[in-house]
């Protein structure tokens, strides 16, 4: 089976509001009370955007990238609330994108759309509500938000034509700032929410795959997790991780909220992304950050073994975001991905080595 998995998609704000139906622009943030004001940012730093963008405008190169490599099944952390109601969670940043925008999601053929992240209730349960509806009429599977704790915690189940499934569930953590009162419960819509790391959450999450794998199965758990800089990898994200594969046998971890890639790690022939950083944003023209160079981003295809289920390789396609699209990032931006991954994979028993067409490539 291949995949192709990345880190945030945050369609809201600025990038909604070069799409053909833009939301109300009005902000409640401390930083710019328009999202218009981020269109303005990235022009600054880049030059003119298009308005009223094609829905795969977005994608750019990305998306060539992603039809010649065929995955059989696509999969993003998208991370805003596609409404165009709601009422603003006090929470200083709140991302929306109008539901006649879900062409955008649409143009790139996503399988499974992660929900469990700290901005998809940005616009409270309502917009909640409207984002796992409006995604549902597009023929996009959702997890790791839903109606209540049973329909957060239930996998998307993805079927190739052969019977073959893959399992998606998706748990953010409050590390990550996903307000604890987030959480599903019994009669309470919400995110599948990570309390703690420890023996019986482990207990749980095995219980729950239990309950919905069947022979053959291949199973992918979606984590939004830890904070959005820095590459350090808490120990805890490790040994839990270590744990799922141990104990849960699952297959791909696919962890997300860090604004940057961070290192990889197989373990026991399973992939572990501790952080895919974000993929498509509105963060252009905002300064602070450049040592991490935000502006490059990763798209991650794995092939995985049919009978064990063991990794077969890696491969990565450097992008940049530039106007608001993923563009091939150039030969010194991709030297400079490589050099930043192979030192963040060596301690976790990888390298990361430059494939044609300035792609790079994990061994282990």
């Amino acid at each position: 089976m291949r995949l192709f998995l990345c880190g945030d998609v945050m369609t809201g704000r600025g990038i909604d509001q070069i799409m053909p139906c833009p939301c109300n622009p009005a902000l409640h943030e401390s930083y710019l009370h328009s999202a218009l004001g981020y269109v303005d940012l990235a022009e600054r730093a880049s030059g003119e955007i298009p308005r009223a963008v094609p829905f795969d405008y977005i994608w750019g190169d990305a998306l060539n990238e992603i039809n010649r490599r065929a995955p059989d099944f696509r999969i993003i952390n998208l991370e805003t609330s596609v409404t165009a109601d709601g009422i603003p969670e006090a929470k200083g940043i709140n991302y929306r994108m109008h539901p006649d925008n879900i062409g955008c999601i649409a143009a790139a053929q996503i399988d499974c759309c992660v929900l469990a992240n700290n901005h998809v209730a940005d616009w409270g349960l309502t917009g909640l509500q409207d984002t796992i509806e409006t995604l549902g009429r597009a023929g996009i599977a959702t997890t790791g938000a839903g109606g209540d704790a049973d329909a957060a915690a239930r996998p998307a189940m993805l079927e190739l034509t052969t019977g073959k499934r893959l399992l998606v569930f998706a748990l953010a953590c409050l590390s990550s700032g996903v307000p604890v009162h987030w959480t599903a419960g019994t009669r309470r819509p919400g995110v599948n929410v990570l309390v703690n790391f420890g023996k019986d959450v482990v207990e749980r999450i095995v219980f729950s795959i239990e309950k919905w794998k069947r022979p053959g199965d291949l199973v992918l758990v979606s984590i939004h997790w830890g904070s959005n800089w820095g590459y350090d990898i808490p120990t805890e994200h490790r040994d839990f991780a270590h744990s799922l594969v141990e104990f849960a046998d699952v297959d791909v971890i696919h962890g997300h909220s860090s604004h940057h890639p961070m290192g990889i790690e197989v373990y026991r022939g399973k992939l572990i992304l501790y952080g895919c950083g974000d993929f498509i944003n509105d963060y252009e023209g905002i300064s602070g950050h450049e040592i991490f160079r935000p502006d490059l981003t990763l798209g991650y295809f794995l092939d995985i073994e049919d009978l064990n289920h063991l990794l077969r390789s890696l491969q990565m396609v450097p992008l940049q975001l530039r106007k608001f699209r993923l563009n091939r990032a150039c030969r010194a931006d991709a030297v400079w991905l490589r050099d930043m991954l192979d030192r963040e994979c060596l301690h976790l028993g990888g390298r990361v080595h430059p494939v044609a067409d300035n792609g790079l490539a994990l061994s282990w």
